[in-house]
């Protein structure tokens, strides 16, 4: 009985190392953030300043999985490049209103 309760415990830390191997850098998503995203939405800019904690995680993993801006008139990788979307996404979740770190990126 302990083998298997320590083969299921191997296998949870093995698949949580693969979900978190799959996600976006944290670091260059902020990177991305800033150098894309504030261009349009920093503060007091025309399309109004957008921070990580405007919206809960659950509200930024869902406008990704949308992949609209602009309320919908325009594809997401027309606005940014895709291969910066998932680091893009892993910043702006990980540092959410109800994340346990939220960040502004000023």
């Amino acid at each position: 009985m302990r083998r298997l309760a320590r083969f299921g415990y191997i296998a949870i830390v093995v698949c949580a190392a693969g979900l978190t191997l799959a996600a976006g850098s944290d670091t260059k998503g902020k990177f991305y953030f800033k150098k894309t995203c504030k261009t349009c939405h920093g503060k007091g800019a025309e399309a109004g300043e957008v921070t990580p904690l405007v919206k809960t995680q659950a509200q930024w993993t869902r406008y990704f999985e949308k992949g609209t801006h602009n309320k919908g008139t325009q594809k997401l990788s027309d606005v940014v490049p895709a291969e910066q979307l998932i680091d893009i996404q892993t910043f702006l979740v990980n540092h959410a209103a109800d994340s346990p770190q939220p960040e502004t990126c000023g």
